[in-house]
């Protein structure tokens, strides 16, 4: 794959799969034993699935924004915002709080035949945590 068509691959598995809240764009868009280093999401198309039923379950209005994307050899590096309301559904293991978040993180994924295969987020999951209420530490 190009650069150009890794980076659009970025931009659409986010698009489609989060954004559109397309749960068939999982498979289209993870092989299905993709490794990841966020144990939250496990290993494996089906971990994935579950982990991402939860984030829409919560955040109804969940949506990224990607910043920058970047790609070279088989690699694509994407910077985003996450946003959503805490409104619907408990996560982790907190009643909905109405409240809004916004997240800063990266995910840097390695393409195989328009797939991920390997996936590696570094996102600020204590910042989450502290804007629902469940760390008020420094």
């Amino acid at each position: 794959m190009t650069t150009d068509e890794l980076k659009q691959t970025a931009r659409t598995f986010f698009d489609q799969i989060w954004n559109q809240r397309d749960e068939s764009a999982i498979d289209r868009f993870l092989v299905a034993d993709a490794a990841g280093n966020d144990a939250d999401f496990g290993t494996g198309r089906e971990a994935f699935r579950t982990q991402w039923k939860q984030w829409m379950a919560a955040f109804p209005d969940l949506h990224f924004t990607l910043h920058d994307v970047i790609a070279e050899g088989d690699m694509v590096l994407a910077r985003w915002t996450l946003t959503g309301t805490h409104s619907t559904a408990p996560f982790l293991g907190v009643a909905p709080t109405g409240i809004a978040i916004s997240i800063e993180g990266m995910s840097l994924d390695r393409i195989e035949n328009g797939m991920c295969a390997q996936g590696f987020d570094g996102w600020d999951a204590l910042g989450l945590r502290r804007q629902l209420g469940l760390y008020s530490g420094q």
